[in-house]
């Protein structure tokens, strides 16, 4: 399975992220290219924020779909308003700049200990560092497939 925990998936995620422009056409959804940068910024530093995480159900059947099954995930689900740029998240500034924090919060998440990862996610109940490099990997994946990446 890939994750941000095994270096050829974390530089695949990188070289398809070097590859999205500001004009790159969505064939789905309502972000922009820059949009989607700051959100996938926003997320992966909200993995960082504390070990303390928000409480999140336990639905231990989801979180294996959305994690371990080969299924792709559906497209419009809805985003919590902090990580979503349209509501309460970060707004996109320079594009390249986007790209970067996008890019360094990957390699972040990536290189933190499990200490310093959020314990639970919203929607799947607790994590460990091995759920949250798999999810990095296949929410970024998500987001690029949106830009035809």
């Amino acid at each position: 399975m890939k994750s941000i925990s095994n270096p050829a998936g974390l530089a695949q995620l990188i070289e398809r992220l070097n590859a999205l422009r500001p004009d790159t056409p969505r064939q789905w959804g309502t972000l922009s290219p820059g949009e989607m940068l700051c959100h996938l910024g926003d997320a992966t530093a909200s993995v960082l924020r504390s070990a303390a995480g928000e409480p999140g159900r336990r639905r231990p059947f989801m979180k294996w779909i959305a994690l371990r099954s080969p299924l792709v995930w559906p497209h419009g689900l809805k985003t919590p308003p902090r990580v979503d740029p349209q509501a309460d998240g970060t707004k996109p500034g320079a594009f390249d700049a986007d790209r970067e924090r996008a890019v360094n919060g990957l390699r972040a998440v990536a290189a933190a200990p499990a200490s310093a990862l959020t314990a639970s996610h919203g929607a799947f109940g607790r994590m460990t560092a091995q759920d949250w490099h798999r999810w990095a990997y296949r929410h970024t994946d998500h987001h690029l497939r949106q830009f035809g990446l």
